[in-house]
């Protein structure tokens, strides 16, 4: 696990669970990156986008209830291995 990977997990840690987590992403204005990252969480999450003001990015926000911190990371490692998407 990465230094800041560990470092988030501590912070997470400290939350009460289960409980819904709000997970944000930026991509290029690509409908395809959306979708890839809708198929890296369940059916039950809620999903939000948003052009930016030019149209040249798509923010994506996503709430989902999650059992633990270990869930979370989850999410965020299937992302990460999507390209141009910044994890905010």
């Amino acid at each position: 696990m990465s230094d800041q990977a560990s470092r988030l997990k501590a912070l997470l840690d400290k939350e009460n669970y289960p409980s819904v987590y709000l997970f944000k992403f930026i991509v290029k204005n690509d409908l395809s990156k959306v979708v890839d990252i809708k198929r890296c969480f369940d059916e039950t999450a809620e999903f939000e986008t948003h052009p930016s003001r030019n149209g040249n990015y798509i923010s994506v926000s996503i709430k989902q209830m999650m059992l633990n911190s270990d869930d979370i990371l989850v999410r965020y490692e299937r992302v990460s291995k999507i390209k141009n998407v910044i994890v905010l």
